[in-house]
């Protein structure tokens, strides 16, 4: 792995270009992995991103271009002749092309279809008509499959005769004539067998497979659960018709995590009008939400006037819960998206989350004692804050804390119930309940302990 952070490689590479250092370039990149070259590609000026990209050798050059941003893959194809684009979409895999078309604007798509040959387009049409969710939209329908009276001698036969173009060759499925999943047999299982043993007797029969139409991110939650390379698509008739690979997985995993994080801070990579109309009514509802916190302060006017020392420790407590109630609903969201908890662990979590409030509050209202003691009385001579006034504010923030993580907790697992999206739904709530509770609580207690 490079480091491209100091960039003292870059300007080993911007130094050969200037010199025109062509084969030494060449040799240097060619030692480098596809990602670090697409990195390196893509700091250079555009103009000569296309004259470095034809030097690579044509295998690792489709390996590059695929980690390329479609930006970058769009200047590239204009750039390219028909005989140059052929060429790489020669050395591309389906599902590769697929996520090509899909991001590429109209004109191109359309000579890049021109180029493809007519079974890869018919296997990037198959797989477009699934949902764009769906486990068919990510599978490759490039993979190796055996029958089941074959030998191991037949197999590797067939393996060394088809498997260059394929995705993968770990794992080989095992289809009748009508392309029914059978089984699947691995290299490794091949390898160790006789060359005369059958592949019906060495082949796995219990096998985990995903239906076209299911969840992408539930298959590729699977393909991390068990640990697999690859993950078997059927149709409804049980037929196989793709596999979902690992790497495919990855990149829906990663793409699921950037969505909840956008949706969370209502952010979307979108237009100026589309990011507005995204934002704006959960601005709105907060807004007006954040009105109840404004009646709770008015309703102790009179107690504030009484005691105005409580009103300079109001951001602390209620940024205290709102932290702590974040804290939460990121954990029980995380185990959401994992599926390691339910709904029917409601009571598991917050029991937990419960235990943790009491004791991160204990530990937090007992070092603001000592703060409010030293630094506020002592320190900065604030003679209001008085052993009683620290008292109030140490047992609010108790609870204020043990009420922010449980609401946290909860808000996750009741939007999951009722069929919202926890990542959007939890986030703009817990803070404006926080507030509005730490507020309530504050001033009880001001109330009793102070008579106020």
């Amino acid at each position: 792995m490079i480091d491209l952070e100091n960039g003292v490689f870059m300007e080993q590479v911007e130094d050969l270009v200037e010199r025109k250092r062509w084969p030494a370039l060449r040799d240097m990149l060619s030692l480098l992995e596809p990602a670090d070259i697409a990195l390196i590609l893509s700091q250079l000026p555009g103009d000569r991103l296309p004259l470095l990209y034809r030097l690579l050798p044509k295998e690792l050059a489709a390996e590059v271009f695929v980690e390329m941003e479609p930006e970058e893959q769009e200047l590239l194809i204009k750039s390219f002749s028909d005989t140059e684009l052929r060429e790489v979409l020669e050395e591309l895999y389906v599902d590769d092309t697929v996520d090509l078309i899909e991001e590429m604007p109209a004109t191109v798509v359309k000579r890049i279809l021109k180029h493809t040959d007519p079974e890869t387009r018919r296997s990037v049409n198959e797989i477009l008509k699934y949902p764009e969710d769906s486990a068919g939209s990510i599978m490759t329908t490039e993979f190796v499959d055996l029958k089941r009276d074959m030998t191991v001698e037949d197999a590797f036969k067939r393996i060394r005769r088809t498997g260059v173009d394929k995705e993968t060759i770990n794992i080989c499925y095992v289809t009748d004539p009508s392309r029914r999943l059978l089984g699947l047999v691995s290299i490794r299982t091949l390898l160790l067998a006789e060359e005369d043993d059958v592949i019906e007797d060495i082949m796995e029969t219990n096998i985990i497979f995903a239906s076209t139409l299911d969840d992408k991110e539930d298959v590729a939650q699977d393909l991390g659960k068990y640990d697999f390379l690859a993950m078997p698509v059927v149709d409804k008739e049980g037929r196989l018709v793709g596999i979902v690979t690992i790497d495919d997985a990855i990149d829906v995993m990663e793409e699921a995590a950037t969505e909840d994080f956008e949706l969370m801070a209502a952010i979307t990579p979108t237009g100026v009008w589309e990011t507005v109309k995204s934002r704006i009514p959960w601005l709105m509802l907060l807004m007006l939400s954040a009105t109840f916190t404004g009646i709770v302060i008015s309703s102790f006017e009179d107690s504030l006037a009484a005691c105005s020392v409580l009103i300079g420790f109001i951001p602390m407590l209620m940024g205290t819960g709102g932290n702590c109630g974040n804290q939460s609903s990121v954990a029980v969201i995380r185990s959401l998206s994992l599926n390691e908890v339910g709904f029917g662990d409601l009571f598991r979590v917050v029991w937990k989350e419960s235990r943790v409030a009491l004791v991160c509050g204990v530990l937090l209202a007992c070092g603001n004692f000592v703060k409010l003691m030293v630094v506020d009385r002592f320190l900065m001579h604030n003679q209001d804050v008085t052993a009683l006034v620290a008292l109030v504010i140490c047992l609010t923030l108790v609870c204020t804390v043990f009420c922010a993580k449980v609401v946290g907790c909860l808000l996750p697992l009741l939007a999951e119930k009722i069929g919202l999206d926890p990542a959007v739904m939890a986030a703009p709530f817990i803070s404006t309940i926080v507030d509005v509770l730490s507020l309530v609580i504050y001033f009880q207690f001001a109330l009793a302990l102070l008579h106020l």
